[in-house]
């Protein structure tokens, strides 16, 4: 991709110098230096599977010809993740760049929001520590973005995506009757919930200040808002890979997103929040 200039790479920060956690989704951080995309790892007690995650999101994004970075966003981990990345980024080279922000305020939905209003770049995006979709995807999802989409999101339920590993019979039943409780609030997008979602970021921003949901619940905001702005919306099939040991939990946060669900859809209605 052709752009003004190749960015400096700078000393990263981590949390210890980052804005207060406590206030991650309340402020807007320091913006970072621009590449062409941004990605944002959202991680909550991931120290187990974040160096081979890393390991393989660095290796692809250093072969493509835009320039990247990645972003872990530790939410209130307290397993040594923030750590973990530190020990990454010292042992590796830094032909991708590696920034650690913190976010105490709980919820997947806050940590991404503080990694996305922190970015300069062209394109940014998030996708989840487990890496259940292939960092490859992200070939396809720059073609797209290029060429003008303003969101591109995975789908496990679009046709042509493919299931390497399933959910849990329970997960999947959870997952079916939360889709229905979402098409009056975004329609036309078979899957909310896939953790693999780019976005044109100038067009993004307006959408991603209005949300005010912090959990999992967070997608299904952020892409209502998107498409009442008239944003156009692309849907990726992907083939995807279950991981045990998830901090989702089916019944508290399945529960919890599909309560902000409703909530979200009295808002649609017209009646107060």
């Amino acid at each position: 991709m052709a752009h003004a200039e190749r960015p400096v790479l700078v000393q990263v920060r981590d949390q210890r110098d980052a804005a207060p956690a406590t206030e991650c989704s309340a402020v807007l951080p320091a913006l970072r230096p621009t590449v062409d995309l941004e990605v944002a790892i959202p991680a909550y007690n991931e120290a187990t599977r974040l160096p081979e995650t890393l390991r393989r999101t660095v290796d692809f994004l250093r072969e493509q010809a835009w320039s990247s970075r990645v972003v872990v966003v530790d939410n209130g981990s307290s397993d040594g993740t923030a750590d973990v990345v530190r020990a990454f980024r010292a042992a590796r080279d830094e032909a991708v760049p590696l920034e650690l922000v913190g976010c105490a305020r709980p919820g997947k939905g806050a940590a991404v929001r503080r990694a996305l209003l922190g970015s300069r770049s062209r394109f940014v995006g998030f996708f989840d520590a487990d890496l259940a979709t292939p960092v490859e995807t992200l070939s396809i999802v720059m073609a797209h973005l290029e060429a003008g989409a303003t969101a591109v999101v995975g789908s496990r339920h679009a046709p042509g995506a493919r299931f390497v590993q399933h959910q849990p019979a329970t997960r999947r039943l959870g997952g079916a009757a939360f889709r229905m409780a979402t098409r009056s609030l975004v329609s036309g997008v078979h899957d909310t919930q896939c953790g693999f979602k780019f976005f044109d970021r100038a067009a993004l921003v307006p959408a991603l200040v209005t949300c005010r949901t912090t959990g999992f619940a967070f997608d299904v905001e952020l892409l209502g808002h998107l498409q009442s702005a008239g944003a156009e919306i692309v849907e990726v099939p992907v083939s995807w890979s279950h991981a045990e040991g998830s901090s989702f939990s089916p019944l508290r946060d399945g529960m919890s997103a599909f309560l902000t669900v409703l909530q979200l859809q009295r808002v649609a209605a017209g009646f107060a929040p």
